[in-house]
């Protein structure tokens, strides 16, 4: 075999390695959608025992403006049980790794009140009809490559460990949205600092009102995202610029920082990945934003499977206007009276790092709630095979934009105690789903006129 021959083989061989070959759903799989599985890949019955029940999913109700996600048929519920560190080995095989580290830390003070399940999650009918068709047509080549989806879940009968992450990366959220985002980081006595940030984004990928629908593919702008730091008064006026793509390098995300010492607006390809996000003082990563973000390539994915899980769940009480950030700071951990845990099915998908491309987090488990697609609890791992982080996001869902997300998310920091919380809007408003940008509203000139009022 000559030189050039051998080359060629090599990178045949290093092509199969990282660029997995493109695989579409089974037919067979992909005419049960809508039947025996829901339209976006859920399995419609219950679990055999019945404490998992059928998906009944709630219809759209409520103002896109002004408005609280709640729950009615929920509130006054009791706890069915009570998940503590002497009783923890009951209920272990049903629990992440870090819900395990945190009973066995903190036996006399945390705990967890586990509720009736309800499969409430629900999305407009054009993205219930769009998966169906995505299903069949949609693919992953490699892990940051995928192509074929137009509206609705890109992958609802996953193939690989990348496709659930782009399910959650790319669902449904409505059409623009204004987050008031509060957050704060818990000393171990309790103590806390805030740090406040408004976000404005635009959904231009999984959005009913884009016309013609936009195929999710590298290169092309998916979401418009920009977060502008309002306290305190050191970070006041950092604004962070994203256009999120499918891609790497040049084809991929492409970021902007305003910093206001500087007074200009720059480009920030540090907007990525394990780098601290501004104002977090190191507590979240900017690829932990959301529970999870970005690109893929640092890391190997694998589909573990589905598998019965106690998550945060129709977690109302924690995300209203009726509880106070001191009603949830506690030390050590958040105020266990205020989460909500229901047995749900889940995604499990484990991520390990690339030698060649190093992230602070050798190895990522991920749970995602088969229902809505959302990340709600990841173990972290260091390089060391230690535990480094539990990060859960307390899922609601908002009926008034037929979205479901996690407010709020926490990082519990298991090498200094601290934890993190962010994705508040208790004691301001609600997210403003009724908002409408401009495409110039998300340019780097735009920005920059803004900051300099």
């Amino acid at each position: 075999m000559n030189i050039q021959s051998k080359s060629m083989l090599w990178a045949a061989l290093f092509a199969a390695v990282v660029m997995p070959a493109a695989a579409k759903a089974p037919p067979e799989e992909v005419a049960k959608l809508g039947k025996e599985l829901t339209p976006v890949g859920a399995i419609r019955a219950g679990n055999k025992e019945g404490s998992i029940p059928e998906w009944k999913p709630r219809p759209q109700g409520g103002p896109l403006k002004d408005f609280w996600p709640s729950y009615p048929d929920i509130e006054g519920e009791k706890p069915l049980f009570t998940i503590t560190g002497k009783n923890v080995g009951q209920y272990a095989d049903k629990l992440t790794d870090g819900h395990k580290e945190l009973l066995k830390r903190y036996p006399e003070s945390y705990r967890m009140n586990v509720y009736p399940t309800h499969r409430v999650a629900n999305f407009p009918k054009e993205i219930l009809d769009g998966s169906i068709v995505n299903a069949a047509s949609s693919v992953m080549n490699g892990v940051d490559e995928p192509a074929g989806a137009l509206l609705g879940v890109p992958f609802p009968i996953p193939q690989s460990g990348a496709e659930p992450i782009w399910n959650h990366k790319m669902k449904y959220r409505g059409n623009a949205f204004r987050r008031f985002n509060n957050q704060m980081i818990v000393q171990l006595d309790g103590k806390y600092t805030l740090t406040k940030i408004i976000e404005d984004v635009k959904f231009y990928y999984n959005n009913p009102a884009v016309k013609p629908a936009l195929e999710l593919k590298p290169g092309v702008a998916s979401i418009k995202y920009v977060s502008e730091i309002v306290a305190p008064p050191r970070l006041a006026g950092t604004f962070i610029l994203a256009h999120e793509k499918a891609g790497t390098g040049p084809q991929g995300r492409a970021a902007w920082l305003y910093a206001p010492a500087i007074k200009r607006i720059r480009r920030a390809p540090a907007v990525c990945c394990d780098n601290p996000y501004e104002g977090t003082d190191g507590h979240q990563f900017y690829d932990q934003v959301d529970m999870f973000n970005g690109v893929l390539e640092r890391y190997t994915w694998k589909l573990v499977g589905r598998r019965e899980m106690y998550i945060p769940y129709n977690s109302y009480r924690i995300a209203g206007n009726k509880v106070k950030y001191a009603d949830i700071a506690r030390p050590k951990h958040v105020n266990p009276e205020l989460p909500r845990y229901e047995l749900h099915r889940v995604w499990v998908v484990e991520a390990d790092n690339l030698p060649n491309l190093r992230h602070t987090f050798a190895k990522i488990r991920f749970y995602i709630d088969e229902d809505s697609w959302s990340i709600v609890a990841r173990d972290n791992y260091d390089h060391q095979g230690q535990l480094m982080q539990l990060q859960e996001g307390h899922l609601i869902y908002a009926s008034n934009v037929m979205a479901s997300t996690t407010v709020p998310e926490v990082i519990y920091h298991f090498n200094s105690g601290r934890y993190f919380v962010t994705a508040m809007a208790n004691e301001d408003k609600p997210g403003d789903a009724s908002m409408e940008f401009a495409d110039s509203y998300f340019e780097p000139s735009s920005i920059q006129q803004r900051a300099a009022k």
